[in-house]
């Protein structure tokens, strides 16, 4: 028998998950948990935060402390439990719709302020859960049941928004490259700071039917095909980086000041009035 140690951060006895078949949710999942397990991080010391979508069902089946939050606010929720106890290791756990849709605005301050959460958004280009809409992150010309002949609004980069609103960790990686993302995430929850990595995700029902794609694993094989690892994708002319080629790895990296150690500085100014 294989050892499977990251089977201990699961609630078995909500197993088997409510994802359709061919799902990439559950890869990400497992990796977040891997990543965990890789840094050592105690389950009685992480807190895993969601908020509403397909993807946002992850944290129901985590054996940690988890939230399982309102539509597009699972940053301010984990920002809540990051302020009142900044020992704890807050994960964010969000989809496409969930996290630049309603939940854009928390999503642009949390990178801001600098919030040191790792939020890992589970992008599979649609509104999975509630019938198929399309999202801010809908690839031009998809079709959606809200653009059945398909999306002319063009699509969000997360990762350019991330870095622009002030992220201090921003990386992607899919579904198909498990041990990448793995090492993406964990490296992301070494971060002193807001740290956010994109996973494509397959969703065949939704997405991948409607569009035509094909089943899940013919959806694995594009993201194993058009993704392109970054250090390569700089070194592309323009004129290469065309059709559906997308980079992955990590983006961008810098040193900041958290939004707890600017509080406790604040505080300490105050002379305690604030505690």
């Amino acid at each position: 028998m294989i050892e499977r140690s990251y089977e201990k951060y699961f609630r078995q006895n909500r197993l088997p998950h409510l994802w359709c078949p061919g799902c990439g949710n559950g890869i990400v999942m497992k990796a977040i948990v891997q990543a965990i397990e890789k840094k050592g991080w105690s389950q009685d010391n992480t807190v895993i935060v969601s908020g509403i979508g397909c993807s946002s069902r992850a944290s129901g089946y985590m054996d940690f402390d988890t939230l399982h939050t309102a539509h597009g606010r699972a940053i301010p929720f984990a920002t809540g439990v990051k302020m009142a106890n900044p020992n704890l290791n807050v994960v964010v756990i969000t989809g496409d719709g969930d996290c630049t849709a309603i939940g854009g605005n928390h999503f642009i301050h949390g990178c801001r302020r600098n919030i040191d959460l790792t939020v890992v958004l589970f992008n599979n280009n649609i509104y999975g859960m509630t019938g198929g809409q399309a999202s801010p992150m809908t690839p031009l010309g998809k079709k959606a049941t809200t653009a059945p002949y398909g999306s002319i609004d063009r699509p969000f980069d997360a990762c350019k928004l991330a870095e622009a609103a002030g992220a201090t960790y921003v990386a992607r990686s899919t579904a198909f490259h498990v041990q990448h993302l793995v090492k993406l995430i964990a490296d992301g929850m070494d971060n002193k700071g807001f740290s956010f990595i994109e996973a494509l995700v397959q969703c065949p029902t939704a997405y991948g039917r409607r569009n035509k794609i094909g089943d899940p694993a013919k959806m694995m094989a594009w993201m194993r095909d058009n993704a392109v690892m970054k250090t390569a994708w700089d070194k592309l002319s323009e004129d290469k980086k065309i059709g559906d080629k997308f980079p992955i790895g990590l983006f961008y990296k810098v040193e900041e000041e958290t939004y707890n150690d600017s509080y406790e500085k604040v505080r300490d100014i105050a002379g305690g009035s604030l505690r």
